[in-house]
């Protein structure tokens, strides 16, 4: 009889020292040619160090391509090929485009609410914050149609719209003694994406609508351990 153990899953096995350079050496690539912001660039450097499997690390690269390659996939520890998509959820745009709106409203007095998440987003979002502030997070979102029109009332509080990379993004609001903050977007809108549209009034108070992408799925903020 042999005593050999069954070799583990690859996602399983302990990364070297060397694995884990080899994805620092990628996402410093990745800053190099605009692919991640400093402060991402930060929190995915500390995740790589502090992973222990290939499974831990994989994660932390499966949205860049390789160096000097556009088509061709990310670093990757499995076997497999890794997906690509232009949306950052992994899903095309027109497979993000259709369903029923699970929630058309979101109201703020003196406290808080989030939208974000899996939800669907309706044609029509009102939102409403006095003295409290409100989460609108487009960027794991469905769309109900590919137009969403979002009315924000902001009096003495705020609330800030998150969307995707590649979403078109019209801001029509208007600010008295507050602000309509509408971000210069860092990637061009993609073809097929959602166009949003935010209007609405900001009286002491402020509306911000910003572009970010989503966080990889098992990063980690936990500090470097000793191996």
């Amino acid at each position: 009889m042999s005593d050999e153990r069954p070799e583990k899953p690859l996602p399983e096995l302990r990364a070297s020292d060397a694995d884990r350079e080899r994805v620092v050496e990628r996402l410093r690539d990745a800053v190099a040619e605009g692919r991640l912001g400093m402060d991402e660039f930060e929190e995915r450097l500390e995740a790589t160090y502090a992973s222990r499997t290939y499974g831990e690390l994989e994660p932390l690269t499966s949205d860049l391509p390789a160096p000097g390659q556009v088509a061709d996939g990310p670093v990757s520890f499995s076997k497999a090929p890794a997906p690509r998509s232009g949306a950052s959820s992994g899903e095309s745009w027109p497979a993000r485009i259709g369903g029923r709106g699970t929630s058309s409203w979101g109201v703020a007095i003196m406290s808080a609410f989030q939208r974000k998440g899996a939800w669907t987003v309706p044609p029509r979002f009102s939102a409403v914050a006095f003295w409290g502030g409100g989460e609108i997070d487009l960027r794991e979102a469905r769309f109900e149609e590919r137009e969403v029109v979002i009315t924000c009332v902001a009096i003495m509080g705020g609330i800030e719209i998150v969307v995707p990379p590649g979403v078109q993004v019209e801001v029509n609001g208007i600010g008295v003694m507050g602000a309509f903050d509408h971000r210069e977007m860092d990637v061009a809108p993609e073809p097929g994406a959602p166009r949003v549209i935010v209007n609405g009034l900001a009286f002491w108070g402020g509306v911000d609508v910003k572009q970010k992408a989503r966080k990889v799925p098992g990063l980690r903020r936990s500090k470097r351990k000793e191996l």
